[in-house]
């Protein structure tokens, strides 16, 4: 039976995932902002076949990390799996207009996951095994201007986990690092997207379980999304300026 942890347990590819793990038998402790959504969840993975507990937080409360992480071991003893599945999608408009808002939702997106990880990387390394998979995203790859500021926060936690990745590697601790694009949850509704490029939280949460198994390091999920990010990673500048992507 595997010990999971995943925080940011009520998003969609989270609950995804969650349910896929339950099927499994797994040991599931959940962390999330909202009691209501959490204990829905929660009570569904239960039916599933899970054994589940949660846990109430907001992660922007840094200090709150580690006492929930302590609460955490105690209650799973070893955790095989940790899935980091925190964030939101800004309004890149209203960031752009307010500085104070940037710097909410670029640590929301980002300082807090890096927080988290700096906090769950202590622990793993001292338990000398497991796997943490950490979901950033394509936007990391290349500023754009439609999600500049959600890019540039997914872009910090892929490279922290790029180096936290080799770090662990040395102790036995594997770091995934997740890249979905365009994915049909919450977050993404009302925003106009080309439907042949949405995925379901189910197939991004199936790509993700077997990264995990696999090992891999880092992922894009649909697996096209790397051949489309290869292309806009290399466009000229001069021509990536006028494209207004």
């Amino acid at each position: 039976m595997k010990n999971i942890l995943i925080i940011g347990a009520t998003s969609a590819i989270a609950t995804a995932c969650a349910r896929l793990w339950a099927e499994q038998g797994a040991h599931l402790f959940l962390v999330a902002r909202s009691a209501e959504k959490l204990s829905q969840v929660s009570d569904d993975l239960a039916v599933r076949g899970a054994r589940v507990n949660r846990h109430v937080l907001d992660l922007n409360q840094f200090e709150q990390h580690s006492a929930m992480l302590d609460v955490c071991y105690a209650t799973l003893g070893q955790v095989d799996i940790v899935l980091i599945a925190h964030g939101s999608l800004p309004d890149q408009k209203m960031c752009a207009e307010d500085a104070g808002l940037a710097v909410r939702e670029f640590t929301n997106n980002g300082l807090n996951v890096i927080a988290l990880l700096t906090e769950v990387a202590r622990r793993m390394q001292a338990q000398g095994q497991g796997t943490i998979a950490v979901i950033s995203s394509v936007a990391g790859d290349r500023g754009r201007p439609s999600n500049y500021l959600y890019g540039s926060a997914k872009s910090a936690v892929s490279a922290f986990c790029s180096g936290l990745r080799a770090r662990l590697f040395k102790v036995g601790v594997h770091v995934l690092t997740i890249k979905p694009g365009f994915v049909d949850t919450p977050m993404t509704q009302g925003l106009l997207l080309p439907k042949v490029l949405v995925a379901t939280a189910d197939k991004v949460a199936s790509d993700i379980l077997r990264a995990v198994d696999r090992r891999c390091d880092t992922i894009y999920t649909p697996w096209f999304w790397r051949i489309i990010m290869l292309v806009i990673i290399h466009l000229p500048t001069s021509v990536f300026k006028r494209l207004g992507l």
